[in-house]
């Protein structure tokens, strides 16, 4: 029996879960917006990143649109770990984010990931 990789997972502890989580986020956030995407960050407390996603149907009126971001956004979150360690981030999609394919999707956070990293390492008030 040949044993399959395991494949590194999305876990519980790298999700914002309550109401409190995104408030503490959206209280003082160094902020990185695009045309399809804002992204707001904090420093946390917590060794490990840990992601919120806002996805609003208002702006993403058909589930499965709004299911493939969410996978995109939690897969390019994954990947970075190593440059987001310690912060909150909650990710805002917008309706801009349909006219873009999976590659521009990836582009585009990992754009947003250096540029809040980098205004949290920056700022006293992150």
């Amino acid at each position: 029996m040949v044993d399959k990789p395991r494949r590194a997972r999305f876990q519980r502890t790298m999700r914002l879960l309550t109401a409190s989580d995104y408030e503490s986020v959206f209280q003082q956030p160094q902020r990185s917006s695009g045309k399809a995407l804002t992204v707001l960050a904090r420093a946390s407390g917590c060794a490990s990143p840990r992601l919120g996603l806002a996805i609003p149907r208002k702006q993403i009126r058909r589930a499965v649109d709004r299911n493939r971001a969410k996978r995109l956004i939690r897969e390019s979150f994954r990947q970075h770990q190593e440059l987001l360690r310690g912060l909150d981030v909650v990710v805002m999609g917008k309706s801009a984010l349909l006219e873009k394919d999976t590659r521009a999707v990836f582009a585009c956070l990992e754009n947003h990931w250096h540029r809040v990293s980098e205004r949290c390492k920056s700022s006293a008030a992150c």
